[in-house]
C-alpha cells in the first residue's frame, strides 16, 4: 500500500476537506502533519487521529505566513524524517459581485488561495529536491473551469492554481508529482465567508440540495497518492452527480 508509511502535511486541516483527508490517510497508515489557523479545532482533529491509532503531529499554521509554512515542513522532517506529500488545501470563499468593490475580500481570496499555495511550494520544494521525490496536491475548484456571476475573483485564483501547478509539474517531471483536485459543491462551512445574505442563502440552498461529503474529495486525494511513484495523476474533478 503506497500510502502506508508516507508523511503527509495538510493545510486547512481543521475542518471540511482537510479534516476528512487527514483522517482517511491516517487510517490507511500515513503519518499526518496538520496545519490550520484554528488551534483548538486542529488539536481536536489530531486527538481523534491519535485515539484511532494514527501517527499525527500538528502546528498552528496561517498560509499567509511563509514562516508558518516553513515551520510545518520542518516539523514533518524533524518528527518523521521526511515529507512525501504536501496538500495545500486552505481556502476562503468570500464571493460576491465585482460591482460591490469588496477589495478586502478580493485580497483575502488571493492571499489564502494563491499566495498561500506559493508559500507551500517555496517551503516544500527544496526538501523534495533534496530527497529526489515528493508530491504536491493542490485543492482548486470546479469554478476554475466554469465561471459564474459573483465568483470572478474566486474562479480566477482557482484557474491560476491550475496554471501554476502544471508549470511546476513540467519543470520537475520525473522528480516531483503534482496533482490538482477540483471539487464541486462540498458540504463544508464555505458559506460562512459570504457577506451578502441573499447570495449566502442561495449557496446554502444548493449545498443542502446536492452537496457531497468531504469524504468524497478525501478519497480522490488518496487515489492520487496511492498510484505508483512513476504515475502522476494531474487533475481530478469530483462533483456531486446532481451538480449542473
Amino acid at each position: 500500500m503506497p500510502i502506508e508509511g508516507k508523511v503527509v502535511a495538510i493545510t486547512g486541516a481543521s475542518s471540511g476537506i482537510g479534516e476528512a483527508t487527514a483522517k482517511l490517510l491516517a487510517s490507511r497508515g500515513a503519518k499526518v502533519v496538520l496545519g490550520a489557523r484554528g488551534e483548538k479545532r486542529l488539536q481536536a482533529v489530531a486527538a481523534h487521529i491519535a485515539r484511532s491509532g494514527g501517527e499525527v503531529a500538528f502546528r498552528p499554521t496561517d498560509v499567509n505566513s511563509r514562516d508558518d509554512l516553513a515551520g510545518l515542513v520542518t516539523m514533518s522532517k524533524e518528527r518523521f524524517g521526511k515529507l512525501d506529500v504536501l496538500i495545500s488545501n486552505a481556502g476562503v470563499m468570500p464571493i460576491g459581485p465585482l460591482t460591490e468593490l469588496a477589495v478586502d475580500d478580493w485580497m483575502q481570496t488571493i492571499d489564502v488561495g494563491l499566495k498561500g499555495l506559493l508559500h507551500g511550494i517555496a517551503a516544500a520544494l527544496p526538501l523534495f529536491q533534496e530527497q529526489g521525490s515528493g508530491h504536491f496536491i493542490h485543492t482548486a475548484s470546479t469554478a476554475a473551469r466554469k465561471v459564474v456571476q459573483g465568483q470572478a475573483v474566486y474562479a480566477g485564483t482557482k484557474a491560476a492554481v491550475l496554471a501554476i501547478s502544471d508549470g511546476l509539474r513540467q519543470e520537475l517531471a520525473g522528480i516531483v508529482r503534482v496533482t490538482v483536485i477540483l471539487p464541486g459543491y462540498t458540504n463544508t462551512d464555505f458559506t460562512s465567508h459570504i457577506r451578502d445574505p441573499k447570495l449566502r442563502a442561495q449557496m446554502e440552498q444548493s449545498r443542502e440540495q446536492f452537496a457531497m461529503s468531504p469524504d468524497a474529495v478525501a478519497r480522490a486525494i488518496a487515489y492520487a497518492i496511492d498510484e505508483p511513484d512513476n504515475v502522476n495523476i494531474g487533475e481530478i474533478v469530483v462533483r456531486p452527480a446532481a451538480q449542473p
